[in-house]
């Protein structure tokens, strides 16, 4: 194993999904695999190398780096050296990284490189401002399935990279009963049973959206639930009638300045679809450094 997959499983992700998203990515920017960066070509020599620095243009907090690295590597950049580690605040200004190789490389490597870094941080950076505003509340902040399709690997570790908690990878590693599944299965408990009698090793949560739907949940055996769309008053009813039971979690219509508020209700977590679905970017750039004069 190289010393890169390191990196990824060290981070929470696969090897062979980064490679396929590197290869995939720069080939969209390529044109194809065998595609190439007509520009670079055009007015750079294939043996000119150069050193580019990887900078912040705005405060945040860094996710991404071993990926970033793939690409450049990829692309066939010389060496990679990350100055700060993934989940670090930066400021405007600081140098995260620095790269070296044929400059034809870095170039054709730099827009796909930033555009998974800059993704990744932006996420990190927004879920410490919510993992910040909770903290010491005992309460977590979790992500949802509202990701971007076929980066969801990246964007929940970039989650975990600012402090928060990743809830389900997908439909498949935990069963969610939602409004639909109640609906169509006639009940809170019928639905709960189904699940259970079809999959019985896999981790069962319940959305609810009153007291009695809580309790009628925990009854039927349930041990997480999701509480849908509830005020904080309501959110403390439901604490108070089934907390220390199962684990709960807020869930709809959360937002920043009122997150402590929510959090002190004395649910576990609070589940927030924008971490991953609203994020802006955090604006990094690429530098070419100055070339020594009569280089």
């Amino acid at each position: 194993m190289s010393s890169l997959d390191e990196k990824f499983q060290e981070a929470g992700l696969d090897p062979a999904w980064v490679r396929d998203l590197v290869a995939r990515s720069l080939a969209e920017d390529l044109g194809g695999p065998d595609g190439v960066d007509v520009t670079s070509v055009a007015t750079i020599p294939a043996e000119q190398v150069d050193i580019v620095d990887v900078v912040a243009r705005e405060s945040g907090v860094v996710a991404g780096l071993p990926v970033a690295l793939a690409v450049f590597e990829t692309a066939g950049a010389a060496s990679f050296e990350a100055h700060v580690a993934d989940g670090s605040a930066v400021e405007r200004g600081d140098v995260v990284a620095t790269v070296t190789g044929p400059t034809r490389a870095l170039l054709t490597a730099e827009r796909t490189a930033l555009n998974l870094l800059s993704r990744a941080s932006g996420i990190a950076t927004h879920t410490r401002r919510w993992a910040e505003a909770i903290e010491g509340t005992g309460a977590q902040v979790l992500d949802t399935r509202k990701t971007t399709p076929l980066l969801r690997p990246l964007e929940k570790y970039a989650v975990r990279a600012g402090g928060g908690t990743n809830k389900r990878m997908g439909l498949y590693d935990v069963a969610m009963i939602k409004d639909n599944h109640k609906f169509a299965a006639g009940s809170i408990t019928a639905a709960f049973d189904a699940v259970r009698a079809a999959f019985p090793d896999v981790l069962v949560q319940v959305e609810v959206d009153t007291v009695a739907e809580a309790i009628e949940a925990v009854d039927a055996g349930a041990t997480f639930l999701l509480l849908d769309n509830m005020p904080p008053a309501q959110l403390r009813e439901v604490v108070a009638a089934v907390g220390g039971k199962v684990e709960l979690e807020a869930t709809g219509g959360l937002t920043l300045d009122r997150a402590r508020e929510y959090a002190e209700t004395g649910v576990d977590y609070l589940s927030v679809g924008g971490l991953t679905h609203s994020s802006p970017i955090l604006d990094i750039a690429l530098d070419l450094r100055p070339r020594p004069e009569g280089a």
